[in-house]
């Protein structure tokens, strides 16, 4: 399991355990996960959602009358160390 999975798969697992319900997409060069979040969630596990984005390489939270809350952090892929890194032209 790369560090990127790793960090999505903590990162879950830690939103989950606040309650929130997550959806994640894997993207090409990034991983998003999303969770609605109550208008109910406690101080308390608003200090762990924060805690748990932190590990994150970007997040933030979208507030609308339409839609709520909607938190979103987003984890970069570990870009691979050997191979063809740099595809066919790439010059060492």
């Amino acid at each position: 399991m790369s560090a990127s999975e790793v960090t999505v798969a903590a990162l879950a697992a830690r939103l989950s355990a606040a309650g929130l319900r997550l959806r994640v997409e894997e993207h090409t060069q990034f991983t998003t996960v999303e969770a609605e979040v109550p208008d109910t969630l406690s101080a308390d596990s608003w200090r762990e959602v924060l805690d748990a984005v932190a590990d994150a390489d970007r997040f933030g939270l979208v507030a609308t009358s339409l839609h709520g809350r909607t938190l979103w952090a987003v984890v970069r892929k570990t870009v691979p160390t050997t191979g063809d890194v740099g595809g066919p032209s790439y010059q060492r």
